[in-house]
């Protein structure tokens, strides 16, 4: 079979590449396809790591999704396209019995659909995620931006191999396949999935450093920038695969239906949501440290109110064991005229009456307020009845030398109207 040379008229009447898709080692082919896959995927994984603190996880984390990740993207990869391939007489060779079905796993020989690869790799990064009890959006976010870079890369290995190529076309930068007999130019649709992939992982690369609000956020706009681009490539393209015998392609159907609903999505959340970039899971340490501050500082609050409250009820115990304990400390109103009222003790009189106005103190307090506060407030009362009771008895002791004095005065009285 013959390779034919690649032109770009665009770059010169001379411009030719005549290269072979593959080289030898040791008697063995190496692809320039597998090659240019395997240095995709190698780019995509290093600027993952790079990323990893920006979305919330460990490099370790990325190697574990990966373990799960690669293994069944391939697999899906392969899956994808053995379900899909229709030849020419619009039959499928893996199970019409024109082939062996061991055919199936010789990825080698090629075969493989990117959108399998997306499908299976988003289904290992799930089944990782639960596992290490991480949000699936994280994942699935910086991996979006691993898939951009691996599919720019990887579109060259279409290159080497002279295929994924559009219908004819005279625009300036066609593609020219150089045969013996004759040149065909065509769409270069694998340069315009690389160019395309690249614009969107350097606006998604600087976009999700400052204006990331939710985990998920940079997962859809991929699915839907890269199913708006693919939508429109894919049916410039002679070698989709179909839904069965219809002429629907698969690939361009899956675009459109993905980029649509990935619109909806976001324009759900920023309506409905309303989300904050507090609430991403790399920010789960610092918004739990600010629920935290929020939590003591609710409960401080609530001390000084319950301080204050204690103190209200102090203050109103206070007045009304006040109120309650009150009199005025001066002379009895009634004070013996004559010889026939005998003297009284003041001073015993007042220690009584301290007394009684302690035991009703007491008997306030616990009506009044809580036990625990009970103690304090009788001691506070307690201090100003004191108070009190020593400026009764020092009233007591001169009410006491004043009657004495009367009594006295009102007999001298007496004997001098005896002795007329």
């Amino acid at each position: 079979m013959e390779i034919p040379a690649i032109t770009f008229p665009i770059l010169g009447e001379g411009f030719k590449l005549t290269f072979l898709p593959y080289f030898t080692i040791f008697g063995w082919r190496v692809y320039w396809y597998g090659v240019l896959i395997a240095l995709g995927f190698l780019l995509a994984v290093l600027y993952c790591m790079k990323r990893t603190k920006d979305f919330g996880i460990t490099q370790d984390d990325l190697v574990d999704m990966l373990i799960c990740a690669v293994p069944l993207g391939v697999i899906c990869a392969r899956l994808y396209y053995v379900i899909f391939y229709r030849a020419d007489d619009g039959t499928n060779p893996y199970f019409d019995g024109s082939h062996d079905l061991l055919d199936i796993v010789k990825i080698w020989e090629g075969g493989l659909a990117i959108y399998g690869g997306i499908i299976g790799g988003f289904i290992g990064a799930a089944i990782s995620a639960k596992a290490k009890k991480i949000p699936f959006r994280v994942f699935a976010d910086l991996g979006s931006m691993g898939f951009l870079i691996g599919q720019a890369v990887g579109r060259w290995g279409n290159f080497t191999n002279r295929e994924a190529h559009g219908t004819d076309t005279t625009l300036p930068w066609r593609m020219g396949l150089v045969y013996s007999f004759k040149t065909f130019y065509f769409h270069p649709t694998f340069l315009y999935e690389s160019l395309w992939n690249v614009l969107g992982f350097v606006i998604l690369h600087f976009w999700s450093k400052k204006h990331r609000k939710f985990d998920g956020q940079v997962f859809l706009l991929y699915v839907a920038w890269y199913g708006l681009g693919r939508a429109w490539i894919e049916g410039l393209r002679t070698d989709s695969l179909y839904v069965g015998s219809t002429n629907l392609r698969v690939s361009q159907l899956i675009a459109i239906l993905t980029c649509l609903l990935a619109a909806a999505i976001m324009l759900y959340v920023r309506v409905a949501l309303h989300p904050e970039p507090e609430d991403l899971w790399v920010n789960r340490d610092r918004k739990a440290e600010m629920l935290a501050a929020e939590a003591e500082a609710q409960r401080r609050k609530e001390e000084e109110a319950e301080e204050e409250g204690q103190d209200e009820e102090l203050s109103e115990a206070y007045r009304i064991l006040t109120m309650k304990s009150g009199y005025k400390a001066n002379t009895p109103e009634n004070v013996p005229e004559g010889p026939a009222v005998e003297p009284v003790d003041y001073r015993e009189s007042a220690e009584v009456e301290q007394e009684l106005k302690r035991e009703e103190a007491a008997e306030a307090a616990r009506d009044t307020v809580p036990a625990e506060l009970a103690e304090q407030i009788a001691g506070t009362v307690e201090a100003v009845i004191g108070e009190t009771a020593e400026a009764a008895e020092a009233a007591g002791e001169e009410t006491a030398e004043a009657a004495e004095a009367a009594i006295e005065g009102s007999g001298s009285e007496e004997d001098e109207k005896r002795d007329d």
